[in-house]
């Protein structure tokens, strides 16, 4: 995750959390094991459900224990009062082996805009 930080902070994109709370995950045994994006869903893959934002944007989630994962928004959830955002299973583990709930942070990244910072400023060079 290191790379993502990195990445946004030679492309100057502030990064402000559009969501902090508590997460927690789903699996295809606990859903129907399709997203609300019709994607069947994967327990192995690093997406996300949350209430709003356009499927196919990228989420980077920050424990209160320092590790961070960056998710696809694929679903729409979570439906518990009090949660802020959905994880997929490889995602939760990603943060924290032994968690079914914690705090985090959510900040968007435009991966576009990241992109075109580096291909404006570091295509050709050698």
């Amino acid at each position: 995750m290191l790379q993502i930080f990195a990445l946004v902070m030679l492309s100057q994109t502030p990064l402000q959390p559009v969501a902090h709370g508590v997460a927690s995950y789903y699996t295809v045994t606990s859903s129907s094991g399709v997203t609300s994006s019709g994607e069947v869903l994967d327990d192995a893959t690093y997406t996300c459900a949350m209430p709003h934002g356009k499927f196919g944007s990228y989420y980077l989630v920050v424990a209160e224990n320092g590790s961070s994962v960056l998710c696809r928004l694929n679903d729409r959830g979570p439906y518990t009062s009090g949660r802020v955002i959905d994880l997929s299973e490889a995602a939760m583990r990603r943060l924290d082996a032994g968690a079914e709930l914690m705090r985090v942070k959510v900040y968007k990244i435009d991966l576009r805009r990241i992109l075109d910072f580096f291909k404006l400023n570091f295509a050709g060079k050698k």
